[in-house]
């Protein structure tokens, strides 16, 4: 019965952010849109004068700790399994198919990277990035030539 519950709160709370992060404003970098030369990503706003630093009337939003997510479900994926960060095969023991995720970290090579994934498929575990770092250049397809 207990687990139920948490079963039934974590998909209300997945329902929960979806719709909220529907209404979140895309939060972009003063001035982006107005610059070429300016990324999007945020940069929060320094200027003495600055409208959005000031919280102006019709301005864009600025992130605050009212956007975060809920609490009950830091570390989830969208899916609803919980997220793992694995470096080798040992840490996926223990982990439950049902309620985790794996996720490879970015510092394991190929070697070891085929070998967890063959030992997260015995284990039924969803890997959620299972791709060889030399498959990833292949499909980027770039080559030095191209960069020089």
């Amino acid at each position: 019965m207990k687990g139920s519950k948490r079963i039934q709160k974590l998909k209300q709370a997945l329902r929960l952010k979806r719709m909220r992060n529907q209404r979140k404003p895309k939060f972009r970098r003063p001035e982006s849109w107005r610059y070429k030369r300016l990324d999007t990503g945020w940069r929060r706003p320094k200027g003495i004068d600055s409208a959005i630093r000031k919280r102006e009337k019709s301005q864009p939003a600025m992130p605050s700790i009212g956007y975060r997510s809920p609490a009950a479900l830091r570390n989830y994926h969208p899916s609803g399994l919980k997220e793992v960060l694995v470096h080798n095969v040992k840490e996926l023991e223990g982990l439950h198919p049902k309620t985790h995720a794996v996720r490879i970290a970015r510092q394991v090579g190929d070697r070891k990277r085929l070998a967890i994934v063959e030992r997260a498929d015995d284990l039924g575990l969803h890997v959620l990035n299972p791709q060889l770092k030399s498959e990833l250049r292949d499909l980027l397809d770039i080559s030095t030539d191209e960069i020089l």
